[in-house]
């Protein structure tokens, strides 16, 4: 028997119900969704498929306790020790939160466990300490009037979470959401809903009170619809697609203009410039920037573009290390890659690739489903190179592990094609010469530019981007400012 197979077997109780006002309950309509294991195709649950009903019964339970002040009306120093005691109980429960966000999208069980876990505990804490630490001001008036401006949570949050980091991205959103004083709703992906029930019901073990931070499991169409559209929702939080993000945008159109904040699609350039000093550590930093989560990343670095003069060499460099990132059983602790989310999206993956090969840019290595004797869905890592800079492989964004790269002469058409996209996410430039990269990262339309690096992460910067990527930034005290409203106090004195 597969270890994925005794592992489902031997950990049959996922939290599946949807979570509201402090309790577990299935899905009005008793309807149920499959929560598949990708690694081999098993079910392992079935989940709650919530609809409008229950997004409705979410957002009331979230109106009523925001109304009542039971978590904003909280000492700043109170919201900030439940808020550090749910981190700690993430920690605590690392194991089963890592083997769940495994078996439920494929990432390697490695990852899980020392990145996921812990980046989403790091968040919590550190919104945590900031509840006591936001400051309204005192504006420079006149000496008979005092003027104060002050920061008020926005109401009841709509989270609309992704599935490639499961509980990062809810970290992310929720943390901040909540250290404001606000009620949260969380529509988590419907291909990997498991880790974010968890997280509710830790929440709620933590001393969030009920109805502060509910989870509804659902389908897009009908879940995330209906809390994109609900009239007393004051604001959306979502990360995903370009294609969703415009949706939500005529949701809040369409109802009560509810503020919206997008986190979307990339389309990463990783330039590199003649004079790097080390190819070998470029060629590891470009697998890594693109094969890492399988290439399940908005700024993977899915657009390699290299000056002329060194293109056959690192090209060569990349092409060899691919077989390091050949996918693995995600239960694995060696495993480096693990399989993509769905059978679905593998199938999108291997038509873009298919779409690759038919415009006549070179397969060098990769291109096919590989362990397919698992039952999961495994992609290759694939490298393209001689890539057309407005060839679909070049412009669409396809979420998997597949490297276009793109040759040029001089820094200046560089930036030109890097810019070239409709996406403004990630960017990154490697060069010997300091003075050049830095002249060439202010010019890249990008919200997050990489010098000599790539990846490089830390809860103290702010992550987003421009043009379609979306607006709003999540992580760092700039995200506060998406959960909550200036108030100005004006007093005669």
């Amino acid at each position: 028997m597969a270890a994925a197979e005794r592992t489902a077997d031997h950990y049959p109780s996922f939290r599946t119900q949807a979570l509201i006002d402090g309790a577990f309950a299935p899905a009005a309509s008793g309807r149920t969704f499959d929560a598949v294991n990708p690694a081999t195709g098993k079910v392992l649950a079935q989940v709650a498929a919530c609809d409008s009903a229950d997004v409705d019964r979410a957002v009331k339970a979230a109106r009523a306790a925001f109304e009542d002040r039971r978590w904003a009306g909280l000492r700043p120093v109170e919201r900030k020790r439940i808020l550090q005691r749910f981190a700690e109980l993430i920690r605590a429960h690392r194991d089963e939160l890592a083997l769940t966000e495994t078996l439920n999208m494929g990432k390697p069980i490695a990852d899980a466990r020392s990145i996921d876990v812990r980046a989403a505990a790091d968040c919590f804490a550190y919104y945590g300490e900031c509840c006591d630490k936001v400051y309204g001001e005192v504006a420079p008036t006149t000496a008979d009037t005092l003027a104060l401006v002050l920061r008020e949570p926005l109401g009841v949050v709509g989270c609309v979470t992704p599935w490639n980091f499961p509980m990062i991205m809810a970290a992310w959103k929720v943390a901040p959401a909540l250290a404001m004083g606000n009620s949260v709703v969380l529509k988590p992906a419907e291909e990997s809903p498991l880790t974010a029930l968890h997280l509710g019901e830790l929440a709620l073990e933590a001393g969030v009170p009920a109805g502060v931070f509910n989870v509804v499991p659902g389908l897009g169409v009908e879940a995330g619809k209906a809390l994109g559209l609900h009239m007393d929702v004051d604001a959306i939080a979502f990360t995903g697609s370009t294609e969703v993000g415009r949706y939500f945008l005529r949701y809040s159109s369409d109802s009560n203009l509810k503020r919206v904040f997008l986190e979307l699609g990339g389309k990463t350039a990783f330039v590199v410039a003649h004079d790097v000093a080390d190819l070998d550590e470029v060629a590891q930093a470009v697998a890594a920037g693109i094969f890492f989560n399988q290439g399940e990343m908005c700024t993977a670095a899915s657009r390699l573009l290299v000056d002329n003069r060194i293109r056959d060499a690192l090209v060569d460099r990349v092409a060899a290390l691919a077989p390091r990132w050949m996918p693995g059983d995600p239960q694995d602790p060696a495993a480096r890659a693990g399989a993509v989310v769905s059978f679905e999206h593998q199938g999108r993956i291997l038509a873009a690739i298919a779409e690759g090969v038919a415009s006549g840019a070179r397969l060098v290595t990769g291109g096919t489903a590989v362990r397919q004797e698992s039952g999961g869905a495994f992609v290759a890592p694939t490298v393209f190179d001689g890539v057309s800079p407005a060839s679909a492989l070049a412009q669409k964004e396809i979420f998997g592990p597949v490297l276009s790269v793109i040759g040029f002469d001089g820094l200046e058409e560089a930036v030109s094609i890097a810019n070239g996209t409709v996406y403004g996410l990630g960017a990154a430039v490697w060069s010997g010469d300091l003075a050049a990269a830095h002249q060439v990262a202010r010019r890249f339309k990008a919200g997050i530019v990489y010098v000599n690096c790539f990846d490089a992460d830390d809860i103290t910067t702010p992550f987003g981007g421009v043009k379609q990527s979306g607006f709003g930034r999540d992580k760092s005290l700039h995200a506060l400012d998406k959960y909550c409203d200036l108030k100005t106090v004006w007093t005669r004195l």
